[in-house]
């Protein structure tokens, strides 16, 4: 059996501050408040959850750090550069450099094979990794020209993965990624995201609903009704492959 993985140590500078995010979101007369004032640091290095019901400001508030949203208030830096204001050639640029994104759905071109989907980033990414080292990092060397056709749900998902990584990414960004997957597929991607955030150092963010998955990170965010409702740190990071749900 494997030993479970360290506890990651902070270090000064984090990767993501933000101060005061705000997020209304305006339909006609109607103002949904999805974040309300939003306090956080993340480092380098850790794994974080983000839980939270649904509505409570978890994809907004990843979105808003990974620069596909913008808050209505507050600012973030990432690395020390200020997102909040920046253009949109701006945020494609960070995000291209320094953001890898995992969905619950997998947005794979279904005419392209594995090795083809993920060299759908290598190739404009500045430092990658070959899409075969990527897909072997997700334990997918024996799939890698299929089709996601003939791939499982969860073999979907390692190659969105490997497509994430792929560029390697400061910050691996994951929104609720077993959330279409049955338990045992699920911890199967759980250990291929436990794996990478040991192997590359990148902060890695997951957001769910599921309380179980909090068990695998250093700091476990909770969030209810846009704010942060509290904090927990685990003295001894579960392995995926203790994880039951």
């Amino acid at each position: 059996m494997s030993a479970p993985p360290k506890l990651s140590q902070p270090t000064d500078e984090p990767v993501f501050h933000a101060r005061g995010l705000t997020k209304v979101y305006r339909m006609g007369e109607i103002e949904v408040h999805a974040l309300r004032g939003v306090d956080l640091d993340l480092y380098a290095r850790e794994f974080v959850v983000l839980l939270g019901a649904s509505g409570s400001g978890k994809s907004t508030l990843l979105n808003i750090l990974g620069g596909l949203d913008a808050p209505t208030d507050g600012e973030v830096s990432c690395r020390g550069t200020l997102l909040t204001g920046a253009d949109e050639d701006a945020l494609t640029r960070f995000r291209r450099a320094n953001v890898g994104f995992v969905f619950q759905f997998y947005n794979l071109i279904p005419s392209l094979t594995a090795r083809e989907n993920v060299a759908l980033v290598t190739d404009i990414a500045d430092n990658p990794m070959t899409p075969e080292d990527a897909l072997a990092l997700v334990g997918l060397t024996e799939r890698m020209d299929h089709f996601p056709a003939q791939l499982s749900g969860g073999e979907q998902q390692r190659v969105a993965i490997a497509r994430a990584v792929a560029k390697r990414p400061a910050v691996l960004l994951c929104d609720e990624p077993t959330g279409a997957l049955d338990s045992k597929t699920g911890i199967r991607v759980l250990q291929v995201l436990e794996r990478i955030n040991a192997e590359t150092g990148a902060l890695t963010v997951v957001i769910t609903h599921n309380a179980v998955i909090g068990d695998m990170a250093d700091r476990i965010i909770h969030l209810s009704d846009g704010r942060i409702a509290g904090e927990d740190r685990n003295p001894r990071r579960a392995r995926a492959d203790e994880l039951h749900w």
